[in-house]
């Protein structure tokens, strides 16, 4: 696997679970210069966004943080996010994995935020840890 440069982005997300017929929180899409995430299928309306944006009503999963791969990635690479999370796994953290059109993303609990970043060091890729606001 090629070294990567993964971005620890400040501040807390949420993940939460809505009904699958639920509308689209009201000012989530309008949040900037943040991971905002929507997926819809028939079971649920799954949502990731800032823990400071109350997305409400359903299950929550609190405490996340995200971990970004610098991109763009070129569609025919192979293998990022099993890499990935193979280090993690191999640390014992969990993780929250999601792709956008760009790049990879995860989510891994803040508690394992340490580990997780000694696991993907030690497998040779570099780590900018953005400071908290």
């Amino acid at each position: 696997m090629k070294r990567l440069i993964v971005d620890v982005r400040p501040g807390e997300y949420t993940v939460t679970r809505l009904a699958p017929d639920a509308a689209v929180p009201a000012g989530l899409l309008d949040l900037t210069d943040v991971l905002v995430s929507v997926t819809r299928t028939p079971d649920e309306l799954s949502v990731i966004a800032p823990s400071s944006f109350a997305a409400g009503g359903g299950g929550e999963e609190k405490g996340w943080r995200l971990l970004t791969v610098r991109g763009p990635l070129e569609f025919t690479l192979t293998g990022i996010m099993a890499a990935l999370a193979g280090e993690l796994a191999a640390a014992g953290v969990s993780l929250f994995a999601l792709s956008t059109y760009d790049t990879d993303h995860l989510l891994v609990k803040q508690t394992d935020l340490g580990r997780a970043v000694v696991a993907l060091r030690a497998a040779g890729h570099e780590l900018a840890v953005a400071p908290e606001a």
